[in-house]
């Protein structure tokens, strides 16, 4: 496994490849999302953190996932689509992914590496919207659960800014 970051690509949705290594230097955070999730208004609350706070170094990467409850069945189309329509999602959005299990994406394999999950999932992702914050050098700050609501880490992301 890789020992960095800025090591790892993914598909955006657009279906070009994309190096993590073009985000060195900003503040990244990394989400699972699901378009049809109880979570999923959190589109919005990503978003007007990216708009406030791209200008001062802020990524987000958005990772769809079909792994919880079916909650994101559609193609990359359809994601973009209702991301963009329902949402005004301008923040960098990645094909579709697995997070856990055997075809699990690199990305997640390292994120998870880097912080442990709690309680009885262990190092599992337990559901959509879990969210990885990562400082300008590519270090894992902090793993929050999908409760979490994005203005929750408005705090925290101001800091490493």
């Amino acid at each position: 496994m890789t020992n960095s970051f800025y090591d790892l690509k993914a598909i955006s949705l657009k279906g070009k490849e994309t190096s993590m290594a073009d985000f060195k230097g900003k503040v990244i955070l990394v989400v699972n999302t699901a378009s049809k999730c109880g979570f999923t208004p959190q589109l919005e609350g990503l978003e007007a953190l990216y708009k406030k706070y791209k200008d001062q170094g802020l990524v987000i990467l958005g990772f769809p996932c079909n792994q919880f409850a079916n909650q994101e069945p559609g193609d990359e189309k359809s994601i973009e689509g209702g991301c963009m329509l329902n949402y005004g999602v301008t923040f960098k959005m990645f094909s579709k992914i697995d997070v856990n299990g055997e075809n699990e994406h690199p990305v997640y394999t390292w994120l998870k590496s880097q912080k442990k999950g709690k309680g009885t999932f262990g190092n599992k992702i337990k559901w959509n919207f879990t969210k990885f914050l990562l400082d300008r050098n590519g270090e894992v700050i902090g793993r929050y659960g999908s409760i979490v609501t994005p203005a929750k880490l408005e705090a925290e992301i101001l800091k490493l800014l």
